[in-house]
């Protein structure tokens, strides 16, 4: 029922998943992680606790593929579920139950987890993988939202499109970035026009926040002073 890409980033320690489906507010359940520990997409049939759990058992420290192993020999509807996950060090690992709707299938590199549900083909797969190897010079959220547009023009889930999001953490509890399109007749179009958007007023406020280690947090004169324009006049100065 879903496309989605599970990374890490090796220059900047970043962790994200991005995904998309036909079915509202995928963002809400398929997405999980946390800075420094890894990423996890679980999706298909999806049970989110493989989420929930698998980011307590990458806090642990267990690599990718024993997160996968304990997962799935926990979870009984293991047959229906797909999940994707990166671990600290960049391992990755996969699952596709036997009676996930077809097509469906996954791939996995260093650094990256690929994973489809009921799509039109394998070429899905096939281009997003392609995408997001070709990008290694680009930040994190980029590679991701393309890879996924990648994914979206070879195909993409065969009922049609309702929803996106990209998620990432970076070095704090919260994440870095968390965008969702969750109902949309283009989402992952969508999603790259509000992706756009963050990139140029959200995330050099972000960059600014408080940390564990600086509660106070940074203080730029000249992003404050874009913060305080008005939305229509961001847009202008963009």
């Amino acid at each position: 029922m879903t496309f989605s890409i599970t990374a890490r980033c090796p220059r900047t320690g970043m962790f994200g998943v991005a995904v998309s489906t036909a079915v509202p507010a995928v963002g809400a359940i398929c997405c999980f992680g946390g800075p420094g520990i890894g990423a996890i997409a679980t999706q298909s049939w999806v049970n989110p606790y493989l989420g929930i759990d698998g980011v307590e058992l990458l806090k642990q420290g267990l690599a990718a593929a024993e997160v996968v192993e304990r997962l799935v020999g926990q979870d009984p509807g293991r047959d229906v579920r797909q999940l994707g996950v990166v671990d600290a060090q960049g391992r990755s690992a996969a699952y596709s139950g036997t009676q996930c709707t077809s097509w469906f299938g996954h791939m996995t590199g260093h650094g990256y987890s690929i994973q489809g549900n009921m799509l039109v083909g394998a070429d899905t797969l096939q281009v997003m993988q392609e995408r997001f190897t070709a990008t290694e010079d680009a930040e994190l959220p980029e590679r991701l939202v393309s890879a996924l547009e990648a994914g979206q023009a070879a195909g993409g889930d065969k009922r049609g499109r309702q929803s996106a999001a990209v998620k990432i953490w970076k070095s704090e509890q919260y994440p870095y970035l968390d965008l969702r399109v969750d109902e949309h007749a283009q989402p992952v179009l969508e999603l790259r026009r509000v992706y756009e958007v963050a990139r140029r007023q959200l995330l050099p406020f972000v960059e600014m926040m408080p940390t564990r280690e600086d509660p106070i947090g940074g203080h730029d004169a000249e992003v404050e002073r874009f913060i305080l324009l008005s939305p229509e006049e961001r847009a202008l100065r963009s």
